[in-house]
């Protein structure tokens, strides 16, 4: 007897290749300054071995919802917006579209995607769909899992490095019709770009438009630039503003 998806999943075994986008959490992995300290505390043993209720091993597992690779939802930012339940099955999966600024950020740290980047990317791969995740790599994944190097602290304690212009996140958004973007930074904004705003604008305008993003994302050098899928998994973890995911992708062979 024969199943669709079942011989799917064989063709996508035989066929394809599965990347995992996703860098793994210790107790010393970095994230945001402004998160106090003692916020991660990643499995603690609290039901041990040699107990006589039973013969296991349980942990706990304390984080903040920013996290590693992680997802981010609209009241992230946005007073009053949409949390994680507001988010399902149907917003775990989606056309992914990679757009590679490696070359321009080795000469520029500060760069800023661009609409024209963007358009660019369509001349040589088509359209972005309706629904997709676009994806920026710009190398930086790199940097983990040092703080300093990922945030790109110079001698005088500024922050440098790459990211979206609001420019082009108004072109996937509004021009196109994308679900949802992810980058290998800390942050959404180019660090140039958020100088200039005073401001996340560019985060600040993505979830106000009720659109998800993963921020801290790697391995998209892995993935071809356009046909692949995303998988995006988070915590079923009612009331958060963001959690951290575990995102693979299947891409073509390249």
């Amino acid at each position: 007897m024969s199943y669709k998806l079942w011989d799917f999943l064989k063709e996508l075994e035989t066929n394809y290749k599965f990347v995992d986008l996703t860098h793994p959490l210790d107790n010393d992995s970095p994230y945001w300054s402004g998160i106090p300290e003692g916020s991660v505390e990643l499995g603690k043993v609290c039901f041990d071995w040699g107990n006589p209720m039973l013969e296991c091993l349980i942990q706990t597992f304390k984080f903040p919802g920013q996290f590693g690779t992680h997802i981010d939802f609209p009241a992230h930012f946005i007073k009053n917006a949409p949390l994680s339940e507001s988010y399902g099955a149907k917003n775990m999966i989606y056309p992914l579209c990679v757009i590679d600024i490696s070359e321009k950020v080795k000469s520029d740290v500060h760069y800023a995607v661009t609409a024209a980047d963007i358009q660019a990317y369509e001349k040589n791969f088509g359209n972005i769909p309706d629904g997709a995740f676009v994806a920026l790599y710009s190398d930086w994944a790199k940097h983990w899992p040092s703080m300093n190097a990922i945030s790109g602290i110079a001698a005088d304690g500024s922050e440098n490095f790459p990211g979206w212009s609001l420019d082009a996140l108004k072109y996937i958004y509004e021009t196109r019709n994308a679900a949802a973007n992810g980058h290998e930074t800390l942050d959404t904004d180019a660090s140039i770009e958020a100088a200039k705003a005073g401001d996340l604008a560019c985060e600040r305008y993505l979830l106000s438009k009720g659109k998800l993003q993963v921020e801290v994302m790697t391995n998209l050098d892995k993935v071809a630039p356009a046909g692949a899928l995303l998988f995006v998994a988070w915590p079923n973890i009612k009331g958060a503003t963001g959690l951290p995911a575990r995102l693979v992708a299947i891409t073509p062979k390249f």
